[in-house]
């Protein structure tokens, strides 16, 4: 970003109670948490349930930020700070709209090529590779970790600069209509769907509701220019394509994964990019053949080794194999980028502890598609001693809770595990899935607390033995990873 002050409030709907010292005054960056402001940066008080912005404007002008996003005055005493400071306070009537609109401005001095993202499993992964891949190209700018809502959005493009490559921009939804809002400030010009699966199926009641809502990243890419990325087994792919009307509007679609489904397309020989001969070594990361077909150099084939662990990241690659292609890097470049690749941290994070155990620090969050892609990654892993699984709830699945959950447990009986952990009320289900599954009662413990799973982790792990965690965010099984690891 860099607007200056007067140029936010204009875009914004502000009034200045406090004028910048400097009119002309560039500001380079934005937040909300005052903690994170460097100098230059605009600050924009969030109301909160737990802390209102509004009482750390102090802060953040202390550090350095040259314009501030109100709601209401503030009391004198910072106004004089303001001043002697030179920012600028600007009142707005609402500072999460006001973020929206500064993001909606910016867009506009972009140059480079913006991708939209979006998926119920593997957004963030996805999202990361596709970053890697697309570094090759030039400056890439993307989201930060998973802030992928109505405040992520905007700052991921507000982080950008004219000159940026790429922008990478991962969108989350609860409901319909949600994905379309963020397009509006976003106007991507690619766009990208990992899958579709159940995650929020409490809020839409169906997976082809959930289509339909990830379809809205399709049908906002511009006619005639636009490219859509696809998977090519999604059972919901011809309904993405035909809900996006992409056909008709011209869009290109290009299609990822292990393999491509046969859709109708009137378009023949539609880009695509596969996996073929997949393998998986002792700690479950994949390599394979890259075949890329349709994008202008005939069949391209190459070998490729990922760090992450798990086959489900074989489909993630080659999501972002194929927007590198689309961007014109060669095999080469992009195999030697998702070679290099990370997992975040709570994602498949690997973690040795000092007893010489294990950890798979896997609880950032959860839903039916990625617990069982977890111990399917787990289940291929070599172990020099035992598995252990720690499972909890998965949240917003509604009336769908209890099956989804028997589901995980019937996975979790395949995964050879042995030993496996239940913690939360929903994950009663886990443990009844995985008993009607064959598991042996005896390998399967439901805890009530935090607590009560690591007292249980403390007196059976041994050197060698791998534990698996995993549950949604808000179980806070963080905690039990932090507990392993001291």
């Amino acid at each position: 970003m860099r607007l200056n002050a007067k140029q936010i409030a204009n875009c914004t709907g502000g009034r200045f109670l406090v004028d910048p010292i400097d009119p002309t005054t560039l500001l380079v960056g934005v937040t909300w948490d005052s903690r994170e402001v460097q100098p230059d940066w605009l600050f924009v008080a969030l109301p909160g349930e737990r802390a209102d912005g509004h009482d750390f404007v102090p802060a953040a002008l202390m550090a350095g930020a040259q314009g501030v996003l109100v709601t209401r005055p503030l009391d004198a005493k910072t106004n004089l700070l303001a001043q002697e400071m030179g920012a600028a306070i600007i009142e707005v009537p609402d500072t999460r709209s006001a973020l929206s609109d500064l993001a909606r401005e910016w867009r506009h001095h972009l140059r480079g090529r913006v991708i939209g993202l979006t998926g119920s499993v593997g957004k963030t992964t996805t999202k990361n590779l596709v970053r890697d891949v697309a570094s090759a190209f030039g400056s890439v700018v993307a989201t930060k970790g998973n802030q992928n809502n109505e405040l992520g959005v905007p700052r991921t493009i507000l982080a950008a600069d004219p000159e940026t490559a790429v922008v990478v921009v991962e969108m989350g939804m609860r409901g319909r209509g949600q994905i379309a809002e963020l397009c509006d400030l976003v106007r991507p010009d690619w766009g990208l769907i990992t899958n579709v699966g159940t995650s929020h199926i409490e809020l839409l009641g169906s997976q082809e509701a959930i289509a339909d809502a990830k379809a809205e990243l399709l049908s906002a890419l511009p006619a005639g220019t636009g490219c859509a990325f696809l998977p090519g087994t999604d059972g919901y792919l011809q309904r993405l394509i035909t809900t996006g009307d992409l056909e008709a509007r011209s869009v290109r679609s290009v299609f990822f994964g292990p393999e491509v489904k046969e859709v109708s397309l009137s378009e023949e020989g539609s880009p695509r990019v596969v996996a073929e001969d997949i393998q998986l070594d002792e700690e479950g990361r994949p390599s394979f053949r890259l075949v890329a077909q349709g994008f202008g150099e005939g069949e391209q084939s190459i070998r490729c080794s990922l760090g992450l662990r798990g086959i489900h990241n074989v489909t993630n690659a080659t999501a972002a194999a194929a927007v590198g292609f689309a961007l014109g890097l060669s095999a080469e470049a992009i195999v030697g980028a998702l070679g290099r690749a990370l997992p975040e941290q709570g994602r498949q994070e690997i973690l040795k502890a000092g007893r010489g155990f294990t950890i798979i620090n896997d609880c950032y969050n959860a839903n039916p598609d990625s617990m069982r892609a977890s111990l399917a990654a787990f289940h291929a892993m070599t172990s020099a001693g035992r598995k252990i699984a720690v499972l909890g709830d998965m949240g917003e699945l509604g009336d769908f809770a209890a099956e989804c959950h028997k589901g995980v447990g019937r996975a979790a009986a395949d995964a050879s595990l042995d030993l496996l952990i239940c913690i939360g009320e929903l994950a009663q289900g886990i443990a009844d899935g995985a008993k009607e599954a064959g598991m042996d009662p005896s390998k399967i413990i439901e805890a009530d607390s935090i607590a009560r799973v690591l007292e249980e982790l403390d007196v059976v792990l041994e050197e060698g033995d791998t534990v698996l965690v995993k549950a949604s965010h808000s179980m806070g099984l963080t905690r039990v990873v932090e507990g392993l690891v001291r």
